[in-house]
């Protein structure tokens, strides 16, 4: 594990060892595309190089940044290679001061004009301007701004799901979801060590580096994500409520640290969740992208993981009035009928029950007749094409 040390003595904070230092180094120099739309090239860039890049275009613009750090996913890798939640995500945080919407704009062109340093050689980066470049390699564009959370969120485009997200934060109330993924590793001393540093990195002699820990806990938040535990604080602060990562984790063998207190933040989870998503619609937009940012190459888990939502939305869900919760409930298993039907596998006819509905919600077309029981498939079974109702 990383040790402790006078810059990070606090609970929250730990220096890496050589081994961590080494997988950063890793993650940091790896060149990932950036995938242009229509005719535009692919960008190949590292995080180290874009990152010096954004930092040292914000200074010249007058930004100061005061660090900058490795968070999500890759950050958990860095910290225990084979934890089960992967590499996918490439996270970045630029801490700056955003006090206007003048800042937000300044930030956003220098991202955007910093990608024409990227562009393959032979091109002319002449005619190009910030618009075209925001079309051609931005995936999303977030900017937040109340007097808790002052954040904008840059996402360049990968077709395999590694995007590169950027995101400059001047001040956030809720940093994590789960002690998970709580880990963010400054990256400033790795920095300075490529920028005037000739000697290569090895055991004995390689630069500082802390990371820290969102859930309060450095050495708490390690042993969740060694064991696969989950644990969180208060998730009805999570917007969404953290239900579809905690389906996530389930799904991925992590299993509740709290057995007992895990029932009680189930329900706090889905509450979150029905109040920032109210409308079915919605729901099924913000399901279906989770399903395809997060579950990339993994469609035999897309099922089971909605079987897991599934689930957990029909034991913890106690504010919403009956037919409303039928309703995500036949959204889900519908979705979940599409993701077996999208690697042509029939489901068992047995484990598919036709409901008669009834005549208040005829008219609603969002609305489905049917559902999939709970019951796991297999798949190496062949099944009948037509599907009877029981």
């Amino acid at each position: 594990m990383a040790g402790k040390g006078s810059n990070a003595d606090c609970m929250s904070c730990s220096i890496l060892n050589w081994g961590q230092v080494s997988r950063l180094h890793e993650v940091l120099t790896e060149v990932v595309p950036i995938h242009g739309r229509g005719n535009f090239p692919t960008l190949k860039i590292t995080l180290k190089d874009i990152v010096q890049t954004v930092r040292s275009r914000l200074s010249e613009a007058g930004i100061v940044v005061r660090d900058v750090r490795l968070n999500g996913s890759a950050a958990g890798h860095v910290l225990v290679k084979d934890n089960g939640l992967g590499c996918k995500d490439l996270d970045l945080i630029f801490q700056v001061s955003l006090p206007s919407e003048a800042e937000f704009q300044l930030v956003r062109d220098v991202v955007l004009r910093s990608l024409l340093n990227f562009l393959p050689e032979g091109v002319s980066k002449l005619k190009i301007s910030p618009v075209t470049l925001k079309e051609a390699y931005i995936q999303k564009l977030v900017k937040v701004y109340t007097e808790s959370d002052r954040w904008s969120l840059i996402s360049l485009s990968n077709k395999h799901g590694r995007n590169v997200e950027l995101k400059f934060v001047d001040c956030i109330r809720r940093q994590f979801e789960f002690s998970v993924d709580s880990f963010q590793i400054i990256l400033d001393s790795l920095l300075f060590y490529y920028d005037y540093s000739e000697t290569p990195m090895s055991e004995h002699f390689h630069p500082t580096v802390i990371g820290e820990s969102m859930y309060g806990d450095f050495e708490a938040a390690f042993d969740h994500l060694q064991n696969k535990l989950i644990a969180t604080k208060n998730p009805e602060e999570i917007r969404g409520g953290g239900l579809l990562k905690y389906s996530n984790l389930l799904v991925r063998d992590f299993r509740p640290m709290d057995k007992d207190e895990i029932k009680t933040l189930e329900r706090y989870m889905c509450s979150r969740f029905f109040i920032d998503f109210p409308d079915i619609l919605d729901q099924q937009r913000k399901l279906e992208t989770y399903l395809q940012n997060h579950f990339s190459k993994e469609e035999r888990r897309k099922y089971d993981y909605l079987m897991i939502l599934r689930r957990v939305v029909n034991e913890s869900t106690v504010c919403l009035m009956g037919h409303e919760r039928r309703q995500t409930l036949n959204l889900i298993s519908l979705l979940a009928l599409k993701v077996l039907a999208e690697q042509n596998i029939i489901p068992n006819a047995t484990n598919v029950t036709c409901y008669y509905q009834p005549a208040p919600y005829v008219s609603d077309v969002n609305f489905s007749n049917y559902y999939l029981a709970n019951a796991p498939v297999p798949y190496s079974q062949s099944y009948p094409t037509w599907l009877p109702c029981n």
